[in-house]
Order: C-alpha cells, then structure tokens, then sequence
C-alpha cells in the first residue's frame, strides 16, 4: 500500500488492515522457512506495509 491510500483510510479500517497485514507477514515468514518463497522480496514489503500502518495509526491516537 503506497503513503497516499493509507492516508486516505478510517481508524477502523487502519486497524483491520493492520491486522491483514500482519497475518500476511507471518504466513510468508512460516511459508518461507518450509520452503524457501519464489519471490522473497515479498516478506520485505509486507514488512514495510505493516510498518506504514502502524506509523499511521500512532500518528492519528497522537493527534
């Protein structure tokens, strides 16, 4: 998710896809210890993502 679309979301909906995209870190991390992923780079984005959600989250409880 780009910066711009995370902006654009509620609370709740930061919250759920939050919430999305940690589940998704972790089934990469575990699919990727099993059997190493085609396109690991995929684990550094959701990563990332998770981060930006969380980032924005704290922003507006801060506000």
């Amino acid at each position: 998710m780009k910066n711009k679309e995370i902006k654009e979301l509620s609370v709740e909906e930061l919250k759920e896809k939050l919430a999305e995209y940690k589940k998704q870190h972790a089934d990469l991390k575990m699919a990727h210890f099993v059997t190493p992923l085609e396109n690991p780079l995929q684990i550094r984005t959701a990563r990332r993502t998770v981060a930006r959600l969380a980032t924005e989250l704290t922003n507006r409880e801060n506000q």
